[in-house]
């Protein structure tokens, strides 16, 4: 009875444990929610304003934020990935409003968009996947923090660029990690991506000789 007894507390306590270890991360789950979000909504923002750019004849603006807001897409699609393989349920973004004015104006407002990004929002969310041992989230939050710092560059250049009445001066080509969406001029372009390694070829519009370069 005792042998009965001792195995019962034995099994019942190694499942308590077993769940610990298996409990989901919820301050990580919470974060990856609100990137989630975050960046789904940077995604259809930017989208809309490319075709803001393109009505007032800003062509090297309007790929510029075509690329930034496929990169959002790709970093939203990893944080849906991570949110997924710890809750184990897909999940919908929440998209939330955008406005959209002049070229100029929609620049300053990409510009505080990732300003409040990389500040506000990525290094708290890296420490909380780090210290939840999620490491896809913390690696997707890494990823997310990097790309801003090339996105604040660019848009910055871009919105000086039509201060300066020279927006014809800027890139037309750029080019996008498929894995981590890190975003970069051609000439900026490197062998592999700086943040993941992924090899230039891998990019999202990469060719070897570009039409008209």
């Amino acid at each position: 009875m005792r042998t009965i007894f001792r195995f019962i507390l034995f099994s019942t306590i190694l499942g308590l444990l077993n769940c610990c270890n298996t409990s989901k991360p919820k301050k990580s789950l919470d974060d990856l929610r609100v990137a989630f979000n975050y960046e789904s909504t940077s995604a259809e923002k930017y989208a809309k304003f490319a075709q803001a750019a393109m009505k007032e004849g800003y062509d090297t603006i309007c790929q510029l934020f075509k690329a930034v807001s496929q990169s959002e897409s790709i970093q939203a699609s990893n944080f849906g990935k991570a949110i997924e393989k710890l809750r184990g349920s897909t999940v919908n973004a929440e998209i939330g409003s955008s406005e959209v004015k002049t070229t100029a104006e929609n620049l300053q407002a990409a510009i505080k968009t990732e300003i409040y990004a990389m500040h506000s929002l990525y290094p708290g969310f890296i420490r909380d996947g780090e210290n939840d041992k999620a490491p896809d989230a913390a690696k997707s939050f890494t990823w997310a923090w990097n790309a801003k710092k090339g996105n604040l560059k660019y848009f910055r250049s871009a919105l000086a660029a039509i201060d300066a009445g020279n927006d014809s001066s800027l890139p037309f080509t750029w080019l996008v990690c498929p894995t981590c969406g890190n975003t970069c001029s051609r000439q900026d372009l490197k062998d592999a991506c700086d943040f993941c390694l992924t090899k230039k070829e891998q990019f999202v519009g990469y060719q070897e000789k570009p039409e008209g370069e």
